[in-house]
Formats: C-alpha cells, sequence, structure tokens
C-alpha cells in the first residue's frame, strides 16, 4: 500500500522546509500528549485507589449505622423510631465550584455551609441511646457520601480527558505524522528527479554546444 501524503503539496524546497517544520511541532506535540496521557492515567488510578477505599469505608459505616437502627426500632418500635426522624434538622446547602486536576476541570463539592454534628431535638426520655448513635452515624455518612460524589465524578472527567487525549495521541502518531514523513521523502524525490533532469538537460546543451564548435 502506499504512503499517503498531504493533499495540495507543492514539492518545492519552501514546502518542504514548512512540511519540515510541521514535523517538528507534530513529534513536540505527539510527546507532550504522550506525558499527559501517562500522567492522568496514573492520577486516575490513584483516584480509583481512593475511591475504593472510601468505598469500604462507606459499606462498614452504613453497616454500622444500620445495625444501631435496627437495635433502637427494637426497643423502641418502628413508629416512635419513624416520629423521631421527623424532627431531623436542615444540615446546610452544598455548593459547586471546579478543581483543576493537569488542566482537567474537576466539580468539586463546597462543603462549608454543611453542619453534621447536629444534636437531635427528640427528648431523650422518650427514645434510647442505641437512636442516638444511629443518629450521630448517619450524620457523619453525610460528609464521606459528598466525597464519594465528588470523586466519582472526577474519575468520570478524568476517564473522558484521557479518551480525548488517547484520540489526539492515535491521531498524530498513526495519520499527521506519517503522512509529514511520507511528504518530505516525496517532494525530496521529486527535488531529486528534477536536480538530474536538469543536469542531464545541462550536460547534453554542453554537448551539442561543442559538437557545433
Amino acid at each position: 500500500m502506499a504512503e499517503q501524503i498531504l493533499e495540495g503539496v507543492n514539492p518545492t524546497r519552501m514546502e518542504l522546509l514548512e512540511i519540515r517544520k510541521k514535523l517538528s511541532l507534530a513529534e513536540k506535540g505527539h510527546k507532550l500528549l504522550e506525558e499527559k496521557r501517562d500522567a492522568l492515567v496514573e492520577k486516575f488510578f490513584e483516584i480509583i485507589d481512593k475511591r475504593n477505599e472510601l468505598r469500604k469505608g462507606i459499606r462498614d459505616d452504613f453497616g454500622n449505622a444500620f445495625l444501631s437502627l435496627i437495635q433502637a426500632q427494637m426497643i423502641l418500635g418502628e413508629s416512635k423510631v419513624e416520629n423521631a426522624s421527623y424532627l431531623s434538622t436542615d444540615i446546610g446547602e452544598i455548593s459547586l465550584e471546579n478543581d483543576n486536576i493537569m488542566g482537567v476541570r474537576i466539580p468539586k463539592l463546597n462543603q462549608d455551609n454543611i453542619s453534621t454534628s447536629t444534636k437531635p431535638l427528640y427528648g431523650f426520655t422518650e427514645t434510647c441511646s442505641k437512636l442516638d448513635d444511629a443518629q450521630k452515624k448517619f450524620n457523619e455518612l453525610i460528609t464521606k457520601l459528598l466525597d464519594l460524589a465528588e470523586i466519582e465524578s472526577g474519575i468520570k472527567s478524568l476517564s473522558v480527558e484521557i479518551e480525548k487525549t488517547k484520540r489526539r495521541v492515535h491521531v498524530l502518531e498513526n495519520n499527521l505524522i506519517p503522512k509529514l514523513f511520507a511528504t518530505i521523502k516525496y517532494i525530496e524525490m521529486q527535488l531529486e528527479e528534477r536536480e538530474r533532469e536538469d543536469f542531464f538537460r545541462r550536460k547534453r546543451i554542453k554537448a551539442l554546444m561543442e559538437s557545433k564548435r
């Protein structure tokens, strides 16, 4: 299969110089994109490990929180526990911001206005310590769940950027750079062919002139 060259190329020395410049830029860009891709992949797996560790902790915390809740239901009955849940207060508002990881915009949840240390409003005489434990444990889970949501969003953003970078590397590596090399080779061959033709033409003219003498 013949090598593809850039379209609309004139085989001139000026064009050859321009193509060589483009090749140099493409190779530098390819190297930088490879470095970016590798760094993003490394960061991606680092965040994946952090996500998996946080998930495991949340699973354990949920198990402990639900255990306390079930124990409270067994002691007080489901209806009393449900009535006590209606007295829960607002924990505050979450604002969305943006963080930057290696040039990638990552959604960040601002938790400055979140309060998870709210004391229960129900009467202690009508409840039990297990309900207090459940309320405390579920409140502590809120921050961790927000952290997990932020990390999951970061993973999604990084994965999208990694795929975009991989496509750019692929285009440079398998399309543009080979075409530039092929175009340079084509122009050089054309210029060499012209030089040979000029050489033989001059030689022929010289021979004709000498024969007339």
